[in-house]
């Protein structure tokens, strides 16, 4: 199948290949449900050689640069309490941890989690967290210009091959809220 964004060499509906996905990716997957079908979620296998954003997009296409999103965990903190969640924006901007995301979680400081935090709590590759297969109990805080998108490039739990996922999906994924402004123009 042709990849609807990029230029991939195959684009494979994620059902029909769970086991090129991270087990949590897979059970999402699986248990997927909502307005987009799951076999509309589309794995695309990448280097991860050429996964630094600006080498990615001109392997794989430099129409990807406006269609791709980042997804960051981040970690608030309100007294003795943490909570973690998970950040979705595109390519081209930065999550406002500081503003949006720091209101939204009502928490007096957030940052970006530890490393060892994200990959050990999400059970997924650094680079390659996606807000597929995230911890259910998890805010899933997303830009609304990524649910605008008609596909939109994210990780696939591994830094080998990414998910392209209609837009509108991610605002239908588990704890997820949809926010203007989440994103800020990189600096």
């Amino acid at each position: 199948m042709r990849a609807p964004i990029g230029n991939f060499d195959q684009a494979v509906p994620a059902p029909d290949c769970l086991d090129e996905l991270t087990a949590p990716v897979a059970a999402a997957v699986r248990a997927w449900s909502g307005s987009v079908p799951a076999d509309e979620i589309l794995y695309v296998e990448t280097d991860p050689r050429w996964a630094d954003t600006a080498v990615f997009v001109e392997h794989y296409g430099s129409d990807l640069l406006e269609r791709s999103a980042n997804c960051v965990v981040v970690a608030g903190r309100r007294g003795g309490e943490s909570t973690l969640a998970a950040c979705v924006v595109l390519s081209t901007t930065r999550a406002d941890v500081n503003g949006v995301v720091r209101r939204h979680l009502g928490v007096r400081k957030a940052s970006f989690a530890p490393m060892d935090t994200a990959t050990g709590e999400t059970g997924m590759e650094y680079g390659g967290i996606t807000p597929v297969g995230l911890p259910e109990s998890w805010p899933v805080l997303v830009d609304a210009a990524v649910v605008d998108l008609p596909y939109v490039l994210v990780g696939s739990g591994r830094r080998r091959g990414k998910l392209l996922v209609p837009g509108k999906a991610f605002a239908e994924l588990p704890g997820a809220v949809v926010l203007e402004g989440l994103g800020r123009p990189a600096v």
